[in-house]
């Protein structure tokens, strides 16, 4: 199938990629839209991984106060370059993250914050609630690691689905922003303001 200007077009519209990723990607899923956004989707993610080591030292400090002013977040979010910093495209991601954290209420940024007591105590709990729903022994250690990854997903921001498109993760939303841009992303820091919550 011919590729034509149009679906380069129409396709670097929905992705941000470049003009040959867009000829390419069309070229290999035959004009396919859906199959090439899927391709760039995940070719974006492979290049993202390879620009998570990279230093990011510049950012925003965003905040969002969500109406009628009783509940605030305020984020830190790092790039590599204040050129990126200042791009739309960046702007965009810490608004939709600070309101992603301002409706989904995450408690750590990553797995790797969570301190060692936490975890110790969350195993208890879910041993002790397989042992009382009757759980055969031997199966008990992998029932409280399925449920410390699900606890995983429900407290640390990357890993929870993100609020505006729940078939993808806040960790992927940033990805897909690093295969933008070009640069590496990250979220260092946030804290979540609730009107008289202790």
């Amino acid at each position: 199938m011919e590729v034509t200007t149009d679906m380069v077009k129409e396709l670097r519209a929905k992705t941000g990629a470049g003009i040959l990723d867009c000829k390419n990607a069309l070229k290999e899923c035959e004009g396919d839209m859906e199959k090439a956004i899927k391709l760039l989707r995940e070719q974006g993610k492979a290049k993202a991984d390879k620009k998570s080591t990279r230093t990011a030292r510049e950012g925003l400090i965003y905040t969002y106060i969500h109406p009628p002013g009783k509940l605030g977040v305020l984020l830190e979010m790092n790039c590599e370059t204040d050129f990126v910093a200042r791009n739309e495209e960046f702007q965009s991601l810490c608004k939709d993250v600070a309101m992603h954290i301002a409706a989904a209420a995450p408690r750590y940024v990553t797995r790797n914050e969570i301190p060692a007591e936490v975890l110790v105590c969350e195993r208890e709990i879910y041993t002790n609630l397989a042992k009382n729903e009757g759980k055969p022994e031997k199966i008990i250690d992998k029932i409280v690691e399925g449920r410390i990854e699900k606890f995983y997903e429900e407290v640390c921001c990357i890993e929870q689905p993100f609020v505006k498109d729940p078939n993808i993760t806040v960790g992927d939303l940033i990805k897909e922003k690093i295969a933008k841009t070009g640069e590496n992303i990250v979220l260092r820091r946030f804290a979540r303001f609730v009107v008289g919550e202790e």
